[in-house]
């Protein structure tokens, strides 16, 4: 646990979806992480709190270009396919799994190895920023706790879960779980495993019931993990109609939608995470809206295995949660302000229209794009919200996870101008913001990036 810290400059949050606020303020985080009061600078209370603070060597004051924001969110992650990341591109999903994927992973039987990858994935995710990540491992229990081991001890805020995936006509022999009773029974186990973490009692970490997908896995395996996810209340999490491939083939096995396939086998809820969810239909997205259900939109994934574009404004307003993920590795980057700015690029492609042969009224989808403000609020708060999390905002009570922006350095494209107004600046962060702008990170108020 930290200690007490107080933040004293220029924050950015949208605590409402598109609704940007710049404070300039002083915020107080008490020990645990939770922001005890925000106060608007200048004023007798901020003074106040400031010369405290100082006195006690825990203010941290930003400078002129500093930018205090909320942490970032990854709903979507693949955990083993770090080394992956960039390449073989160019196949269709299935292929890419059967030849590329499904190998890497099986790798993960070496403890030691996965966690020398572990440790190079959670360093380099906090070094872009990400302050929650949701995580896919592989089937290896052993190499499994690690990966939660890890997040615990650097101290990200990280949902992490153990693959479950059993189908012998979809899942190679030497990659798969041997019986849907071997895949509840080692599920169960990392769920106590990390509910009883040393240090883990805030659950910073908790434990993901982890179907793969549909087609991975058997039906009794599916009804096995919906009967453990609501005996154990745990975050379920799993890919729904993701690729023309995917969303076919649960349709001809099941008789039905991927949504409606997990909601029959009881594995949709407010703690359930759906990864896609490009070829939703209007009755997908009623039952994912009435679970309290949510989607991890992943922009730049989608570009190389969906062949569509994830109608994101349409199911925003259908009330349906929805944060981002990088998807890695089938997103070829791990940053979230990124697949943000991917974000704001696909849904204007999906108004624009793309085929130039058409005509203009012929090839447009009409208010479909989203702003910047939005994709910011979906790498934050929406993501937090989608989680059901109190982080993503600076407000008292909820937790304090937060990055500190600098432009205008050395070697970077942010350059921000005194008469860049706060919807500016945002815009620029967005689109040009790198790994070299994020100078440090918090966690709950504590110091996770660059290390101390």
């Amino acid at each position: 646990m930290s200690a007490p810290r107080a933040f004293l400059g220029t924050l950015l949050h949208t605590p409402r979806r598109g609704e940007l606020e710049m404070l300039h303020a002083l915020v107080v985080a008490a020990a645990d992480g939770t922001i005890e009061a925000v106060h608007e600078a200048g004023t007798p209370a901020a003074a106040r709190e400031a010369q405290r603070f100082t006195a006690a060597g825990q203010l941290v004051s930003l400078t002129p270009g500093q930018f205090l924001l909320p942490g970032l969110v990854d709903l979507h992650i693949h955990a083993p396919q770090w080394p992956q990341l960039g390449k073989a591109l160019d196949l269709p999903l299935e292929e890419w799994l059967q030849i590329h994927t499904f190998p890497l992973e099986s790798r993960y039987a070496d403890t030691d190895y996965a966690r020398a990858v572990y440790e190079s994935l959670v360093d380099a995710l906090l070094a872009n920023g990400t302050t929650t990540a949701t995580y896919f491992a592989t089937v290896h229990l052993p190499a499994t706790r690690a990966l939660a081991e890890i997040c615990h001890r650097r101290g990200q805020r990280a949902f992490v879960g153990r693959v479950a995936m059993d189908e012998a006509s979809q899942c190679p022999d030497y990659y798969r779980d041997p019986s849907a009773a071997v895949a509840e029974s080692e599920t169960r186990a990392f769920i106590d495993y990390v509910r009883a973490l040393p240090g883990n009692e805030s659950k910073r970490v908790q434990p993901v019931i982890t179907p793969r997908f549909i087609p991975s896995c058997t039906d009794e395996l599916l009804r096995r993990l919906g009967a453990l996810a609501q005996q154990t209340g745990c975050h379920v999490q799993t890919h729904c109609s993701e690729s023309d491939w995917e969303h076919g083939y649960v349709l001809q096995r099941c008789g039905k939608s991927d949504a409606a396939a997990l909601d029959a086998f009881g594995l949709l809820s407010r703690h359930t995470l759906l990864a896609h969810g490009n070829f939703v239909s209007e009755a997908d997205l009623d039952v994912i809206r009435a679970r309290g259900a949510g989607i991890a939109h992943c922009p730049l994934s989608n570009v190389y295995f969906s062949d569509a574009v994830f109608p994101l404004r349409k199911v925003l307003q259908h009330g349906v949660n929805v944060g981002l993920g990088t998807d890695i590795a089938g997103g070829a980057s791990p940053s979230i302000l990124d697949n943000a700015r991917h974000a704001v690029i696909a849904s204007r492609m999906l108004e624009s229209g793309v085929d130039p042969d058409e005509t203009r009224a012929q090839r447009r989808r009409p208010d479909s794009r989203i702003d910047a403000a939005t994709a910011f609020w979906l790498a934050t708060a929406g993501g937090a919200q989608t989680l059901d999390i109190p982080v993503g905002v600076f407000r008292p009570g909820f937790q304090l996870d937060a990055l500190l922006i600098e432009a205008n350095v050395p070697g970077g494209n942010l350059r921000i101008d005194a008469v860049d107004s706060a919807a500016d600046i945002l815009q620029k962060i967005i689109y040009h913001a790198s790994r070299a702008n994020i100078r440090a990170v918090w966690v709950a108020n504590r110091l996770v990036h660059p290390l101390a």
